[in-house]
This record gives C-alpha cells, structure tokens and sequence, in this order.
C-alpha cells in the first residue's frame, strides 16, 4: 500500500472551484426570471408591430413611424441586444479553456492517486474498504516491491559492483533471494550502464529457484500461454497448455484438435521408455577396449552390472547396454527407466556406480568423461532417430472426409500428395535427420515451455515422420506422427515451479504416480505426440488450401 498526499494549491483550486460553481447556481436562478420578463416582452412588441405594419400594408397607408411604433421597435432592439448577449455567453462558456482543463487534470489527478497509485511497480494488491479507512502502518514488508534503493542494499550494490562481494553469493550471504535479485540487477545495470526497465523482478517466487532451476536471477520472462483443444486422446480429453509467442500457432492447433474430436478422437502407443546416458573411456589398445565391450555386452554379465547400476535410485532401472568403439576408445549407451523424471541426473549417477565398478577389474580404463555424446542429449543424432531415447510415441488418428472439407477446408487427396512432396521427399532433399514434418518442434517447444521442461531437449524431443494415406476406399485420410525420443518427465528441474505446475495439473500429470511410478511422465509423453497430431494436421491443410499465408497475416502481425 502507499500513502498519499495533496498539496496545498490542489486542494485551494479543488476549493476554489466548487465554490465557483455554487456561485454560478444561484446567478443561474436569478436569470431564469430575467428570461421569463424578456421572453414575454421580446414576443409581445413583435406582436404589435406585425398586426401595426400588416394592417398599414392593407390599407395602403405610408410607412411612417408614430411614438408608440417608433418606441416598440427600440424595445424590440433592446430585446435582441440582450438575448444575443446572453446566449453567447453561454456559448462562450461551454468552450473549454487551457486553465479549466488544467484544473480538471489536477482534480482528476488526486482522485487517481486515491483510487489507484500512480507507481510503475509491477505489485498489485487488491485494497478493501476497511483497509482503505485504515490508517497505513509503518511497515509493509508483506507486499515487499522493490522501486528504491535503500540505505544498507547501497552498500551491497557498491560491494558488487566493485568486485568486494561476487554476484553469486548473494543468495547466501543477504539469506533472502528477491532481495538478491533486486542488488544483482541494480549492480549489473550500473556495471553495463543499460537499463533492465520492462524486465520484471516482483512476482516470482525466487525460493523456488535457488540450487536447482537458474543461477544469479534478475528478473522473470513473460510468455503467455495459450490453450488448444480439449483434444481426445485415447478416450479422454485433455486441454493443451502451450506457451508461445508465435501467433496463430495455438489457432493451428486448436483446429487440428478440432477436426481429431470430430471424427472420434486420437490413439496413442508407447513403443519404449528409456533414458540413456553414454561416457567415453580409452584404453592403451584397441584391442583391450574391446575385451570390455565383449564384457559389457555378455548376458550372463547383465544381472551384476544392473544391481551395481540400480543402487543409485529406487526408480532408475537398467535396461540395456550398447557399445561402439573408434579405435581404441569404447563408447558404452547405458540405458534405464526413471519413473515421473526425465531422468539424466538418475541416469548418470546410475553410470558413475558401473564405471567405479568396472575400474576393479579394469584398472587400465581411463575415464575421459561421463557424457561421450553417444547418448546423445541436445543434439541432433542418428542414434536417437533410430534407437530412440526418452519416450518412443506413435499417435495416429482417421479423419473423416466430410471433416477434411468443412474444418480443414481441403480434401484427402491434396493433403496425401503435399505430405508425400513436402515431408518425406522435401525432407530427404534437405539432408533432414528425424525431420520428415512440418513443424513438430513448434508444438514440442510450446508444451515443454509451458510444462517446465528442459527446453534445449527439443532439439531430439521434436524428432518425427509424419505419415498421411488414403483410407476407406480414399474417402477418409489417416494420419500417424512417430516421434522415437520425447524427453519429458513431471517431476524434478522446471515442473515445481508454480506456473509449470498449474499446466500439469491442467492436464492431470502433475508430480509422481504413487499408484504406477513413471505414468504421468508417460501420459505426458502422449499428449505431446497428441499435440504434434493436432498441429501438423492442421498446418498441412492451411498450406494444402493455400491459406498460410492469409492466416499468418491475421494472427501473427500486430496492428500496434
């Protein structure tokens, strides 16, 4: 909350004024009845000198004015003169001058600033009328904004800015992470000398954050989030959070949820769940590396290496192990379930258990790194295309013709040859790897925002062929997205944050199934292949009918 104040010539004009307007009340009663004296005056003498000239005109007599009719015409002037003076000035009065109008913004001011402060400060808090009667207390720390520097942050900003205190030790030193946040930024922006102003600091909850999300906070992005569908998907509904600033992008999508639910709804088949996590180690030999990789892949050898591996989590479960050699380094995929979690940090402690290991019997082994890029996590790779990685989705629906026609506006045959063209021989022009559709990553990057994924995964996550056909005599068209590596969990990094948080539990996925582990990770992993159904459908048909570029126009062009 925020006190006010009125100065002294405000509250002087606001005086002067409305005593200025109980003054020209009773001056307005006082020429009501000078009005009603002249109204019956001004009509009487133009009475008389009409039947006085009309009957003169009949009887042909001359024009000339006796004392009555030469008196009646003065009166008839003074009338005139008076009504003329009158009504211009009311005239004149209804004409706004530059010092009215000053005096109508500054009352207009003073009730602003009652009602509602004039402060740029992103906290709103909502005032009731008791509060508003209460006299402001001294303290307002429980709607804390941050707009001025105090007197001991000053200290901290110079401590920073100097090099005396690093940035990064605020959180533990001040043991208060927003006020970190504000003496971080204040002291980068005296540092660059740009100014942070549009980047918001209030309203976020920087506790969350600390040790686990983003380092050396000074502020928050604002992506707004959009909601497509509901879209049935295996019997059920499920509305589709996707956070963007792309327009028509949740339009697309939407109205590919749209035709899906028209002709029965989506099916959705897991194929696998695994993640995978792949260190490099070299040997002195080719062959010596090899004798580990013939060990590794050994099933007798795969029940010790697993109960080593699994001591790690109670949910990471080991899978399978895969190995590559070039020359004598040996490249080792170890793959596992992780439950509701995406799972690298699962994984990788799971690899660390093997690795400690195996240097018993191989002490020779020299450990390079965790991560050899065989995994391969953020990067566009064969490996993931084909063996997949995280969730492995098919999601395919039938949609019906006469649906084609009147929500795609297109028809099968168009949609069948553009799919052909542009998805999988386009694509193969291209050199695509995992590329083979028209926009995959669009909707893979939206949900993933908009549900505290890890969103540099969309890199392999948005991997996928999207497969049109002719169905039922070619009436019908079904459509099919394959998508081998969704890297999704509901759990851990991004999810707990508030506003992540609220998406999952839109669409019932939210934390850990303590009933089956990993089923909401899983589900997820369907919605999102769901979601990429919905806009790859919906794009192909704008782009069948020649409507691309109209709709973009329309959504996606500001008219600010």
């Amino acid at each position: 909350m925020k006190s006010f104040a009125v100065t002294d010539d405000q509250f002087l004009k606001t005086t002067d004024k409305k005593v200025v307007m109980e003054d020209s009340t009773k001056a307005s009663n006082a020429f009501s009845l000078f009005n009603a004296v002249f109204f019956t005056f001004f009509f009487s003498v133009i009475s008389y000198l009409f039947v006085t000239f009309r009957e003169k005109i009949h009887t042909a007599t001359p024009l000339y004015l006796t004392l009555s009719e030469m008196a009646a015409v003065v009166c008839f002037v003074a009338s005139f003169v008076y009504f003329l003076g009158f009504f211009g000035m009311n005239f004149l009065q209804s004409v706004p001058f530059p010092e009215e109008e000053e005096d109508d913004e500054v009352e207009e001011a003073i009730v602003k600033d009652i009602i509602q402060p004039t402060n740029s400060t992103s906290c709103v808090t909502k005032i009731s009328d008791q509060e508003f009667l209460t006299p402001l207390p001294k303290s307002t720390a429980a709607v804390e904004c941050y707009t001025t520097i105090k007197e001991d942050d000053e200290e901290v900003i110079q401590a920073v800015v100097t090099g005396k205190t690093p940035s990064y030790s605020l959180e533990s030193k001040l043991g208060d992470c927003k006020r970190a946040a504000f003496i971080r930024r204040q002291a980068l922006e005296r540092i660059t000398g740009r100014s942070l102003e549009g980047l918001p600091l209030d309203g976020f909850d920087y506790e969350s954050i600390l040790g686990q999300c983003c380092e050396m906070p000074v502020g928050y992005v604002q992506i707004p989030v959009g909601i497509a569908g509901p879209l049935m998907l295996d019997g059920m509904e499920f509305s589709l959070p996707m956070a963007t600033t792309e327009g028509c992008l949740v339009a697309s999508t939407n109205r590919g949820c749209k035709a899906i639910n028209a002709s029965g709804g989506a099916t959705s088949i897991l194929l696998k769940d695994g993640m995978t996590r792949a260190p490099v180690v070299r040997f002195a030999t080719a062959k010596r590396a090899s004798e580990l990789k013939f060990f590794l892949e050994e099933p007798l050898n795969f029940q010790t290496l697993a109960s080593v591996f699994n001591r790690s989590s109670r949910f990471g479960r080991l899978q399978t192990i895969q190995c590559a050699m070039a020359g004598k380094n040996l490249y080792m995929r170890f793959t596992c379930s992780t439950g509701d979690a995406m799972g690298m940090n699962m994984v990788s402690k799971g690899v660390q258990n093997v690795l400690d290991y195996l240097q018993a019997d191989f002490p020779d082994m020299d450990i390079i790194g965790i991560s050899g890029n065989y995994c391969s996590d953020k990067k566009p790779a064969a490996v993931n295309w084909i063996e997949g990685r995280g969730k492995s989705v098919v999601c395919e629906a039938i949609i019906k013709e006469e649906v084609v026609k009147k929500v795609l506006k297109t028809d099968v045959a168009s949609l069948v040859e553009l799919n052909m063209l542009k998805n999988l021989t386009g694509s193969a022009m291209a050199g695509a790897l995992g590329g083979f559709n028209a926009h995959a990553s669009n909707i893979v990057s939206a949900v993933y925002l908009a549900t505290g994924q890890d969103p540099a995964q969309n890199v392999e996550s948005s991997h996928c062929i999207t497969m049109m056909e002719a169905v039922n005599g070619g009436r019908d068209l079904h459509v099919s997205v394959t998508m081998p590596s969704i890297e999704v969990g509901t759990v851990g990094g991004g999810t707990q944050l508030a506003s992540q948080s609220a998406c999952l539990n839109l669409l019932g996925v939210k934390g850990a199934n303590k009933a089956s582990a990993g089923s909401n990770a899983r589900q997820l992993a369907k919605v999102v292949a769901g979601s990429v159904l919905a806009g790859e459908l919906s794009l192909m048909s704008a782009i069948a009918a020649g409507q691309l570029v109209k709709s973009h126009m329309k959504y996606n062009r500001s008219n600010k």
